[in-house]
């Protein structure tokens, strides 16, 4: 008989691994509990790290990415920014970044030969591997840069191209970011330090070779997704196994080979056919009460794509048009509400169900202890949602 795991105990096994309702003790701790956080938006980051440590984080974090290196921003499950551990970044890289790069250089190679402006790059693959070891090699050089001072090094990543040619969104840009990309997406550079405060999105660069001397370890592709899949699975599953492919961004053949190797357990999740660790079946205790204000882009949130088991009837008011989600409130395992952060700093939040009272002054102490760390620093998401924008508005 199959065995049976109730939207209950994936709530309280959400609420405990992913450390919502007890502080974790470290960043370190933060980041392998999800496997990755999500970076594309850098404020998430030091949010979702708050929302998990409970205490100012900014140093920690910074003092993590920048100074021991033992965390480090890269592209990689669905050509996205993520925040991860060393050990889940070498997993990461082999097991998703490395088919993505493929698969961008073909695209970046076939652009430069068809859609060069003022004219087409001849022989876009032999150019594009001149143009990176070159760029390597003036990055190395400095130590660590911006894009535009890597431009002026290296002057042919102010090649152009022409993008869709004859549509109303037609543009011209330099190759310059797709290149900067390529050579992350291999591996080969590294974004460092942001330009500005945690909230900045411009990042300098540092080669691999620099910034992490002993380098990402090496995995073989296959069992890097096999052991990123048994990884998964600990921090959100059970779970369907569509979840862990669109996490993943893998195909359906990625997806099975892996499963193949780790060999989970087939349950019954309320009806819905999912998979969990074959030692992973006894129950975890209920955590209690807790409340949590996690931000756009958390990867609780954002961390299966069949969401109703914690989402409920509320996707409209909290996605943007893309499928981000914007502020959340939670409540015992489930999203119950959003936030957001004005420019007075204040920190405003609404219910989209009712939660009684004690969930409701719970909340609100969060919010107002969120409002006190964020001091003058003010937060607008990169990827703005109805509910959130309709809450920013000063009253």
């Amino acid at each position: 008989m199959t065995p049976k795991i109730d939207i209950r105990q994936r709530r309280a096994r959400l609420a405990t691994r992913h450390h919502l309702a007890a502080p974790a003790s470290s960043v370190h701790t933060v980041a392998d509990a999800v496997v990755a956080l999500h970076a594309t938006d850098p404020a998430t980051v030091h949010l979702s790290a708050w929302a998990r440590l409970k205490r100012d984080c900014v140093a920690d974090v910074e003092h993590a990415l920048y100074d021991e290196r033992a965390l480090m921003r890269m592209l990689g499950m669905r050509r996205t920014v993520f925040v991860l551990g060393y050990e889940n970044a070498s997993l990461v890289q082999a097991a998703c970044s490395a088919d993505i790069a493929k698969k961008q250089r073909r695209l970046l190679e076939q652009h430069l030969g068809t859609q060069g402006h003022p004219e087409n790059v001849p022989e876009p693959g032999r150019w594009l591997a001149e143009v990176e070891d070159a760029t390597e090699r003036a990055l190395m050089a400095r130590g660590s840069a911006t894009a535009q001072q890597l431009s002026q090094d290296e002057p042919r990543l102010k090649q152009q191209l022409l993008m869709a040619k004859g549509k109303p969104y037609e543009a011209i840009a330099n190759v310059t970011s797709r290149v900067l990309f390529q050579l992350a997406v291999d591996g080969r550079i590294v974004r460092g330090r942001p330009r500005g405060s945690w909230i900045s999105s411009q990042h300098y660069w540092a080669t691999m070779a620099d910034w992490l001397p002993q380098g990402l370890t090496e995995w073989d592709a296959d069992e890097a997704r096999a052991e990123l899949a048994r990884r998964w699975l600990f921090a959100y599953g059970p779970a369907p196994i569509a979840d862990l492919r669109w996490w993943t961004g893998w195909t359906v053949g990625q997806t099975k080979k892996a499963l193949a190797a780790v060999q989970p357990i087939e349950v019954d999740l309320d009806g819905v056919p999912g998979v969990v660790l074959a030692d992973d079946l006894e129950p975890v205790a209920d955590p209690g009460p807790w409340v949590a204000l996690l931000p756009s882009l958390d990867p609780t949130s954002m961390g299966w794509i069949e969401r109703d088991w914690y989402l409920g009837p509320h996707r409209a008011p909290l996605f943007d048009g893309t499928g981000n989600i914007g502020p959340t409130v939670w409540a015992d395992g489930r999203i119950v509400g959003g936030w957001a952060h004005r420019p007075d700093g204040e920190v405003v939040h609404y219910f989209l169900e009712d939660v009684g009272a004690e969930v409701e002054q719970a909340v609100e102490a969060e919010a107002n202890h969120l409002a006190e760390w964020f001091g003058e620093v003010r937060v607008t998401p990169r990827m703005r949602t109805p509910l959130e924008r309709r809450l920013a508005q000063q009253s």
